[in-house]
């Protein structure tokens, strides 16, 4: 889900739709300053190793900036897998050849593995979205955010066949300082977005479109949903925007790591 500020919850009504298209050149110059002040990645940005563990920890900043440089854009998937839409999406993602990022529950990773395994075999990454999407996690003690993350990285490896998630992305952007060191502890870089495409409002494809149009500028990683509700217009939204965002020159990566 996107924003907290909506008071929205995994379980709240869900409507969807995704992507824009014009993107205005502007947005290359952003996305280099996010690059380098967002997502610094110095030794003091890191978490320390976790004892005992062979588990490579990451920067604790939140990334925003995209692994194929200035003209690169992020795709992200959230709250699924669901087993009507994720294959809609990955359908969508194969034929134009975008690799995405999917950010999932961990509940419905562990009700769909074949799903989990898909998305992996497609090439695409895996994100801890924890496991009750509770945008008020920051609220919340500190035992109950390790609780959440920890709970959702277990369920998901288990069900992607032993593939753990890379990245950590708190419900609603609800990140503390604890959640970002431990999540980056376990190798998962915490992930923000700098694109909300509404498509949990529904609002139709055209309006999706105008949104990632008008907000593109403000950074390569560009948020969508793959469950909580009708999702179609976000999969048609990303059929009539890849090839579109390709043809202008940009390419498609994943957040930085």
């Amino acid at each position: 889900m996107a924003r907290r500020s909506n008071g929205r919850g995994w379980n709240s009504k869900l409507v969807g739709a995704a992507l824009g298209v014009t993107l205005l050149a502007t947005g290359a110059s952003v996305w280099t300053a996010q690059a380098g002040e967002a997502d610094g990645s110095s030794p003091e940005a890191t978490a320390p190793a976790t004892p005992g563990s062979d588990v490579r920890p990451t920067a604790v900043t939140i990334a925003h900036a995209s692994d194929a440089g200035t003209r690169g854009i992020n795709i992200t998937i959230d709250d699924g897998p669901d087993p009507e839409w994720t294959p809609q999406v990955l359908d969508v993602l194969r034929e134009y050849e975008v690799k995405a990022t999917f950010c999932m529950v961990g509940p419905q990773a562990q009700a769909h593995p074949d799903l989990v395994k898909k998305v992996v075999a497609a090439g695409h990454r895996l994100c801890d979205h924890s496991v009750s999407h509770d945008t008020a996690m920051d609220k919340k003690s500190e035992a109950y955010q390790s609780q959440q993350i920890l709970d959702a990285e277990r369920m998901i490896t288990k069900a992607s066949g032993g593939v753990r998630p890379m990245y950590y992305r708190a419900p609603g952007g609800a990140f503390t300082p604890y959640s970002r060191k431990l999540a980056a502890s376990r190798g998962m870089r915490p992930l923000g977005w700098n694109v909300d495409s509404k498509d949990f409002e529904r609002p139709g494809t055209d309006t999706i479109v105008a949104t990632v149009e008008r907000e593109l500028p403000n950074g390569p990683t560009i948020l969508f949903h793959d469950a909580g509700g009708d999702r179609a217009q976000t999969v048609e939204a990303l059929r009539r925007a890849l090839p579109r965002l390709k043809e202008q020159g940009y390419s498609f990566g994943f957040p930085v790591r």
